[in-house]
């Protein structure tokens, strides 16, 4: 007898914690619906897309950076002028890291879940994940392009979805550019970004992502909100796009040159010497 009724009361035990465990999951708020493609908001610029997306890239983004940066974003639009690729790596096929993976040229996905939101990105970069479980900063951080990011989702009207996606990400290596322009992060890596993601009010189908970097290579932290709109298709059309597939850019040692049509390698910039072929062995003349 003793022992059945330690089994009942095993029992109600467990049922009591899972009442009280669908009760705490009940009063907890819901996750949002941020499902679809989401690209870049269109604005007319008389340049490719930037940063801030309401002002032209390079010099016209009025970055707060520092004389020794402000000289680097000039020198890599010079080196441009004359077919160099400036402070901007990424031509050659790397990937382009935060910040520059969000700047939506090809679409987004946002995939969230109670424990991480990832963001799928069809461009240089190809994926980004948000660790939303609670999780402290690791003692050490791998560096990676992309990042680290620890995030907290917020109900800040109160009606039982969260809202905004608050995000901090730290812990990266380089190179890395805001824009193709070559406009320079800090080149010790260092960079920190906070970001709040929410839904416009006035506009479910907008996406913004206000995003704050804050870096050795500025003068103050700078702010950007970045917009993104959904696509009204249902079943939208997902490309893929992979910079090393047909580039025509080749580093050698300290140059870039470029593989012409006719699969021969030539000069990127006017009397540029050839590259070293010492390896190589000569014809004769």
């Amino acid at each position: 007898m003793v022992y059945r009724s330690s089994i009942g009361a095993f029992v109600f035990g467990a049922a009591l914690m899972m009442a009280l465990g669908g009760a705490q999951a009940a009063d907890s708020p819901k996750y949002p619906d941020w499902s679809g493609q989401w690209t870049r908001f269109p604005v007319r610029l008389p340049t490719q897309p930037s940063h801030d997306q309401t002002k032209p890239w390079g010099l016209g983004q009025q970055a707060p950076l520092t004389p020794e940066y402000q000289k680097v974003l000039e020198d890599s639009i010079a080196d441009q002028a004359i077919g160099g690729l400036g402070n901007f790596p990424t031509t050659l096929g790397r990937a382009a890291g935060m910040p520059h993976m969000m700047m939506g040229f090809g679409p987004l996905e946002m995939v969230v879940t109670p424990e991480t939101t990832y963001i799928l990105i069809g461009w240089y970069d190809h994926y980004r994940r948000i660790f939303t479980d609670g999780r402290d900063w690791p003692a050490e951080i791998e560096p990676t392009f992309a990042g680290y990011s620890i995030g907290k989702w917020i109900d800040t009207d109160g009606d039982g979805v969260y809202d905004t996606l608050e995000v901090e990400t730290r812990g990266f290596k380089g190179p890395r550019a805001y824009d193709e322009a070559g406009l320079p992060l800090h080149f010790d890596n260092q960079s920190i970004f906070i970001e709040r993601f929410y839904r416009d009010k006035a506009d479910a189908n907008i996406l913004h992502d206000e995003i704050t970097t804050i870096d050795h290579a500025l003068t103050r932290p700078w702010t950007v909100d970045k917009r993104y709109v959904r696509s009204p298709n249902q079943y939208p059309d997902w490309p893929e796009y992979y910079v090393t597939e047909g580039n025509g850019q080749i580093a050698i040692g300290k140059e870039n040159y470029f593989l012409s049509g006719d699969g021969l390698l030539m000069p990127a910039k006017k009397n540029q010497a050839p590259p070293d072929l010492r390896y190589f062995k000569q014809a004769g003349k």
